[in-house]
């Protein structure tokens, strides 16, 4: 499932254009759609919906001339792998339709797993309704409060990759600067013209008579349901936001105070700026939550200026603390999924889960260690809505080559099989490397990280391809990781011999 024939790698040069050049060049098939799903990890979807017959075989690559950056994507390349390579291994063919998606949070139905989370990317009615008819299942709109918001400018910041790509994003944004009137004015809106989408409605007060009263009104309003935000880090001086998910006793006493006054179901959205999750999360429930919303954005700071010695984002010369996320936080976010998911006293509370999200194989993850909804927002932010398309397709597509019927038969079947320390962990047996002459370029990373970085084992040969020292070999797989061609994997194991 995991082998991909092609991924980003081979297209780093694509910008992901908006109304792309390359596709209105064409007019055969969409080049455009087809790199996003490669991008989004979405390949097989794309070799899936390819006419029968390659048009790149004799065409003179017009897509290519009229790309923003001419020639340095390999359009018709990518599409003849896609052909060559990817497509000969379709064992399943996409479901014909969305079925296996729908499901449930808290008992409302869910059109599939995939809500905006709460921030910007969900913050007025056009950007609601056009990620709705965009395809996302729901929103969770972006938090609401009674108190007054002005923004600073700029808010944020971003760790990215060689291509430019984000990796890790930084914000100091707060809360919505809507008026509580003017944001249940949108619920209203949105609920006529969108009755079957999921509005979730986060909320954020300062006292128990406001938390209470904010989850009336957005019930009231036509929320589905109602996110409480106990962790945003930007909102955390006079008591607020990460300040309260530190506190389970605060957490405990404001669920109580939300559930006061809505009858409809409560999720605690919970920090990741603290040791474990669990002590909040409990909290929450004997507070009357339905559920935890988990990770928020972990507290940082980043890019500091060599001249000013300010972090970003400066602004009139001096910085903040404030969230990361993006693809970095990924594995932090897993972790605390982990630690909820196995927790016998959380048992029945509906996980909703982001941190990192950007393909359907990364929200697949969370499914798998037992989140039941997705939320979503540094991926939006970059790449737009449209990652919907490949979101929901490539979930789908992996669900039928299972056998599922459901998301729920994924839910959880990963929590056994994660342990809390390593000391658990067989290591009598090694697994070497294995080296793919055919795709080796010789570069030779693979001796370098060995020797520098792990045991001394490889060498090149005369023709500049690795020769393996099996003695020497622990089996760390670093030389894996480094290959720029992805030219090594899993071998033959052998047992080591323990000392007498």
């Amino acid at each position: 499932m995991f082998d991909r024939k092609l991924c980003r790698a081979d297209m780093l040069r694509c910008a992901l254009c908006h109304d792309a050049p390359c596709t209105a060049a064409c007019g055969r098939i969409d080049p455009a759609a087809l790199l996003r799903s490669v991008w989004f990890d979405n390949e097989k979807g794309a070799a899936a919906v390819l006419p029968a017959e390659n048009p790149c075989f004799s065409c003179p690559a017009p897509c290519e001339s009229a790309c923003v950056r001419p020639g340095e994507v390999p359009i018709r390349t990518l599409v003849s792998r896609l052909y060559g390579e990817v497509r000969p291994e379709l064992e399943t063919l996409p479901p014909e339709n969305e079925e296996r998606l729908r499901t449930e949070l808290c008992g409302v139905p869910l059109e599939n797993p995939f809500l905006l989370s709460s921030s910007v990317v969900a913050s007025t009615y056009d950007m609601c309704a056009r990620a709705f008819e965009a395809g996302w299942a729901g929103a969770a709109f972006k938090t609401i409060c009674a108190m007054e918001i002005h923004e600073a400018s700029p808010r944020f910041s971003a760790i990215t990759g060689d291509n430019g790509s984000i990796i890790g994003f930084k914000n100091i944004e707060q809360l919505s600067d809507h008026s509580v009137a003017e944001n249940m004015a949108i619920f209203r809106k949105l609920k006529e013209k969108y009755p079957t989408k999921f509005i979730l409605a986060s909320i954020m007060g300062r006292d128990d008579a406001e938390w209470e009263e904010l989850a009336r009104l957005c019930e009231e309003n036509g929320a589905d349901a109602i996110e409480l935000n106990f962790s945003c880090p930007n909102m955390a001086e006079g008591g607020l936001g990460s300040d309260i998910g530190q506190v389970p006793e605060l957490v405990e006493r404001f669920t109580a105070a939300a559930r006061r006054g809505a009858k409809i179901p409560i999720l605690a959205k919970l920090t990741p700026n603290v040791a474990e999750m669990s002590p909040a999360a409990e909290s929450a429930k004997r507070g009357g939550a339905d559920g935890i919303a988990a990770i928020n954005t972990i507290k940082s700071i980043t890019n500091i200026n060599p001249h000013t010695y300010v972090s970003a984002p400066a602004v009139h010369g001096l910085s903040a603390v404030g969230g990361y996320s993006g693809t970095a936080v990924r594995p932090i976010a897993l972790r605390f999924l982990a630690e909820l998911g196995q927790n016998p006293a959380l048992s029945g509370m509906h996980l909703s889960a982001m941190g990192g999200v950007e393909t359907w194989s990364d929200a697949l993850e969370f499914i798998l260690l037992g989140a039941g909804s997705i939320q979503v927002t540094t991926a939006v932010m970059q790449y737009g809505y449209r990652i919907i398309d490949d979101l929901k397709a490539g979930l789908n597509l992996y669900l039928a080559e299972k056998g599922f019927q459901s998301v729920q038969e994924a839910q959880g079947l990963a929590i056994d099989a994660v342990s809390k320390t390593t000391d658990v962990l067989e290591r009598d047996t090694v697994i070497y490397p294995k080296f793919h002459r055919e795709k080796c370029i010789g570069c030779g990373r693979c001796v370098i990280s060995c020797a520098d970085g792990g045991h001394q084992a490889i060498r090149l040969g005369p023709d500049r391809r690795p020769v393996l020292n099996g003695a020497a070999c622990v089996g760390c797989h670093l030389c894996v990781l480094v290959c720029p061609a992805r030219a090594i994997s899993s071998s033959r194991k052998r047992i080591r011999k323990r000392k007498a």
